[in-house]
């Protein structure tokens, strides 16, 4: 419990106690009414002169109709007709809510901030040979910082010395630790485990993992969704028709109908009351941020609640390929030249591809494995979807797919397990005659079958958009289940069938694309929800996305889409539950049928139920 939140416990148990004591007094003296105002008052004033300063800075500010006007107007009204008791009881009752409801609050967002308590506080940096305690933020790309068992990784680098087991579950959501050793990348905000590392930073803090985490969690309050919208709105319109409601309801029936003064004012007040809108105000942002709290638990970055919103009507999910429901770590599974060896054509083909940042790239130069002089290459031009063309000793190469040997009247000769349209078998031609292919290999993620399965499950179509051949794309959509399958596409054709499909959609469900944020920008960009999977590295992909996965697992976005969807299920509850009850308390006390201890509960009482519901969201990313 907070300073403040005892504060307000004291101030209530001395309100509680001196209520109690002017209610055995004025039912054991029989006290007149003159003398019952005097001894509920102080109660009354104890636990609620906080409203009453709220409600005279509202009219000073020109912003009178809030929660504060309307207890101060039901209360004092109260006491004017001479219901001292339920005056005083109402504002006690009040005040006993408000700090239930900061607590279960406070709770949520403590447990959210821990989740998200992965800012470094300090960097051991070497300089001069000397260890010295620095800021994060003062640490420069290139520099060389120790990691000491029980600290986090304040920036993003790689080991160069040592080797450890790093936490990443605040990060990724996986909670079994993982080994790294000399050469391996680590991030900012894993826990180091095992032993003392030492890691040369490869960049500054302010583009480190744990920063843009930091930034998408704290932005994410401003992107409001239409369920927040919509209650901001309704508070703004209902609660001055309310206040005009209840002045009609204490006046008219008296002037028009000959009805007693003091029993409509009554009922106007319990109106008063009944109306405050502090379940629907309090509990629907909760909700939303319990459920963006729980996302975060599983690695899921939803940068807004608008998001969660458009994510749980999801009917559709486009998966890219290569990264995303295949490993993209590619291997050199054959090498067959023409009119040259093996070896020679493996050399020309890494030194083509060494100036590219493509897996597939990267998996030729590793099988390469020698040493390459960057002096022999020049004029490298990468061409989107197709491949390389560069000189290599001053000789003409290109290096890529099929399609790239066709386009410059080059005939490709394919053997098994090499498809003639595939990029996954890289061709290789010099000084326009067609030198052999190279044949790499790319395996399905063991969690892809499960996150299609999931999702199918919820009802959401499954589509997959590649470049590959379309034999090879067709084996992975039958071994995976998917719904269609599209092959042979440039990054512009997969930005063409995205907005087809967005134009041909039904109703209000949406359009979700999950990519590995290496090349998918545009088409994340473009869908109703853009999911950027691994992709803390690539500002392309963080900007681009609406929903960052902190690795690289599809089963995510199944998780993702089913945290949405229960969020959603509680938004909507607590809409539904709290107008409901306040409606139909407020029909019984204008008909006169209730009184101000039932208005009470269903003001409070429905906003601490509320709130209890909106926490459950937190639950959400359980499984």
């Amino acid at each position: 419990m907070t300073r403040k939140q005892k504060k307000s416990l004291i101030r209530i148990i001395i309100s509680a106690v001196l209520f109690a004591a002017a209610l055995i007094l004025t039912h054991v003296l029989k006290l007149p009414s003159w003398a019952g105002l005097l001894l509920f008052l102080p109660s009354y004033l104890i636990a609620g002169y906080d409203v009453l300063i709220g409600a005279v800075r509202g009219i000073f500010h020109g912003e009178p109709f809030d929660e504060s006007f309307l207890m101060s107007l039901a209360t004092i009204g109260a006491f004017a007709i001479g219901e001292h008791p339920e005056g005083a009881a109402v504002m006690l009752l009040y005040q006993i809510g408000e700090l239930f409801q900061s607590v279960a609050v406070g709770r949520s967002r403590r447990s959210i901030a821990a989740l998200m308590d992965i800012r470094p506080e300090r960097a051991n940096v070497l300089r001069g040979g000397e260890e010295l305690e620095v800021s994060p933020e003062e640490v420069a790309a290139g520099e060389e910082i120790i990691v000491r068992v029980g600290e986090r990784i304040p920036l993003d680098g790689v080991i160069t010395e040592g080797s450890t087991s790093l936490d990443t579950a605040a990060l990724t959501g996986e909670s079994i630790p993982r080994d790294a050793g000399v050469g391996e990348n680590v991030v900012s905000g894993s826990m180091n485990i095992g032993g003392v590392i030492r890691v040369r930073t490869a960049g500054v803090y302010e583009n480190s993992t744990v920063a843009r985490i930091l930034e998408l969690v704290e932005s994410a309050s401003s992107r409001k969704a239409k369920a927040e919208n919509f209650i901001t709105k309704f508070a703004r319109y209902y609660t001055p028709a309310v206040v005009v409601s209840a002045l009609l309801l204490a006046f008219v029936p008296p002037l028009f109908f000959h009805g007693e003064l003091s029993e409509w004012v009554r009922r106007a007040l319990i109106f008063l009351v009944v109306s405050c809108p502090c379940a629907l105000v309090i509990s629907v942002p909760l909700s939303f941020f319990c459920g963006m709290g729980a996302a975060s638990k599983k690695g899921v970055l939803i940068k807004g609640s608008n998001y969660v919103e458009t994510l749980s009507r999801t009917g559709t999910v486009v998966f890219d390929k290569t990264g995303t429901l295949t490993s993209g770590s590619f291997t050199v599974s054959d090498v067959h030249a023409s009119n040259m060896t093996a070896g020679e054509l493996l050399d020309i083909a890494a030194l083509a591809e060494s100036f590219s940042d493509h897996p597939i790239a990267h998996s030729i130069v590793r099988a390469h494995g020698g040493h390459i002089e960057p002096g022999r290459v020049s004029e490298v031009k990468e061409l989107a979807g197709l491949g390389i063309s560069a000189l290599i000793d001053g000789r003409p190469v290109l290096a890529g797919s099929a399609k790239l040997m066709e386009s410059r009247g080059i005939t490709p000769v394919c053997t098994q397990g090499c498809e003639s349209h595939s990029p996954t078998c890289v061709h290789i031609a010099r000084d326009g005659v067609y030198c052999g292919h190279i044949i790499i290999g790319d395996e399905v993620k063991p969690t892809s079958e499960k996150a299609i399965r999931e999702l199918k499950k919820a009802g959401v179509r499954t589509v997959m958009l590649t470049g590959d051949a379309e034999r090879a794309a067709e084996a992975v959509g039958s071994k995976l289940g998917l719904d269609e399958v599209h092959a042979e596409l440039l990054p512009q054709d997969k930005v063409k069938l995205v907005e087809d499909m967005l134009a041909s959609r039904e109703g209000r469900s949406t359009l979700a694309f999950a990519g590995d944020g290496i090349n998918d920008a545009p088409v994340l960009s473009r869908a109703d929800v853009g999911i950027a999977m691994g992709a803390l590295g690539s500002d392309a992909a963080i900007e681009a996305a609406d929903v960052v996965l902190t690795d690289d697992d599809p089963y995510k976005v199944a998780s993702a889409i089913g945290i949405s969807r229960r969020t959603m299920r509680i938004v909507r509850q607590n809409i539904v539950f709290a107008l409901a009850v306040k409606l139909v308390v407020l029909i019984l006390g204008a008909l006169g049928l209730t009184n101000m201890w039932i208005a009470v509960f269903a003001d409070v009482g429905v906003s601490v139920l509320a709130i209890l519901n909106a926490v459950r969201a937190m639950r959400a990313g359980r499984e």
